[in-house]
């Protein structure tokens, strides 16, 4: 029996993807409409725990954990490879990988590429700078050799001269054995290690708060949102997200513009 048909079910655990989910882009800038943050506010004052699980490393999920009001938790970063509590920020759990293959293969495709590499709890690590908003925290530019030296958390490819189909294309056509992967919304490519996803982070923060997975409402938007979805008692795709995210969910809510989130929260809390 689905979740919403339990009678007097309260999500006792709400996991929330932060861009196109909690937050809008208009203008280059990161918006959060008053109805979303005060929905959030309902979920914190019922007892339920509010989980930020995201692509984003450490300093994008406090930047969005400021915008939501949250005091403090558990927060999955790095699409599940990097999960920490806060405040103060405090690293529980980190999964790194040897990327330097995968990288090099990609590179021979896409050699006008942009680089990055997650520098955990401070920023990233880049060959070329990115467009101002597209990641979060401190900027080293090094070489890509540098980058990929010691195993990370994680590895953004984007090129702006590449279409999402032409990514797409292309990850599938060189396999990318060993690790996770994700198609972004642009030109963008997430390199993830192997097993690890959102779904993997927030089954350990689920535990460590003695919360079962069926007392979980998960909402994102993304490619990497599917297996979170999935995962979840309750797994709610954003009104705009693709089809193959709005097939991994139980149910479909308005768009991020529409304030999806704050009407998915409305009927619980």
């Amino acid at each position: 029996m689905s979740p919403d048909r339990r009678e007097g079910w309260q999500p006792a655990l709400v996991a929330l993807d932060v861009d196109g989910t909690v937050v809008d882009w208009m203008d280059g800038a990161e918006t959060m409409s008053a109805a979303v943050r005060d929905a959030v506010g309902n979920v914190v004052a019922a007892g339920a725990h509010v989980v930020v699980s995201t692509g984003r490393s450490v300093p994008g999920v406090m930047a969005a954990v400021d915008l939501l009001g949250l005091e403090g938790g558990l927060a999955v970063a790095s699409n599940g490879a990097v999960t920490f509590s806060y405040l103060p920020v405090e690293m529980l759990d980190v999964v790194t990988f040897d990327a330097a293959e995968t990288v090099k293969l990609l590179l021979e495709e896409v050699p006008d590429a942009h680089v990055a590499v997650e520098e955990i709890g401070r920023g990233y690590r880049i060959n070329k700078q990115f467009p101002p908003g597209e990641i979060q925290g401190v900027m080293v530019v090094q070489s890509v050799e540098e980058l990929v030296a010691e195993p990370v958390t994680r590895v953004i490819i984007r090129s702006p001269d590449q279409s999402v189909e032409d990514f797409a294309a292309l990850a599938e056509r060189l396999g990318l054995h060993g690790i996770n992967y994700y198609v972004g919304y642009t030109a963008w490519l997430d390199l993830a290690p192997q097993g690890v996803s959102k779904a993997t982070g927030l089954d350990q923060v689920a535990t460590r708060l003695g919360v079962a997975q069926a007392d979980v409402l998960a909402i994102g938007d993304g490619s990497n949102d599917v297996e979170m979805l999935r995962w979840a008692g309750r797994g709610v795709a954003m009104g705009q997200s693709p089809l193959s995210v709005q097939e991994a969910g139980d149910d479909v809510t308005s768009t991020v513009a529409d304030d999806g989130v704050a009407r998915e929260l409305a009927r619980w809390f």
